[in-house]
């Protein structure tokens, strides 16, 4: 059993900053990708940034120069620095994980976290 828990959400004024996290538990041999989805109402959840093992990183233009992922392996951690924050950057924030186990590789969600920036 993999899980992914975020955290860090909540809400903040435009302009303002908040961090999200999200930890890997359960049987992991090794980690791949690990993303940064999110999902406004009405609308479809989009890939907000991708980081891998490695450390390459990719960003959604909306948020580049703004947003920062970056990723602890040590502690199978992922985390997004969100910085100058709008109003459109509200969503529900998904973590997801390509998660390599014993037998088997698989992607992973975590449950999600509301991010809400008012004007």
């Amino acid at each position: 059993q993999v899980q992914l828990v975020e955290s860090g959400g909540g809400l903040v004024q435009a302009g303002g900053s908040l961090r999200l996290s999200c930890a890997a538990s359960g049987s992991i041999f090794s980690i791949v990708t690990m993303s940064w989805y999110r999902q406004a109402p009405g609308r479809q959840r989009e890939l907000v940034a991708t980081i891998t093992s490695g450390g390459t990183t990719y960003y959604v233009d909306s948020v580049k120069g703004r947003f920062t992922i970056s990723r602890n392996n040590a502690k199978n951690t992922l985390y997004l620095q969100m910085n100058s924050l709008k109003p459109e950057d509200t969503a529900v924030y998904y973590c997801n994980a390509r998660i390599v186990q014993t037998t088997h590789a698989g992607d992973y969600w975590g449950q999600g976290t509301q991010v809400t920036v008012s004007s």
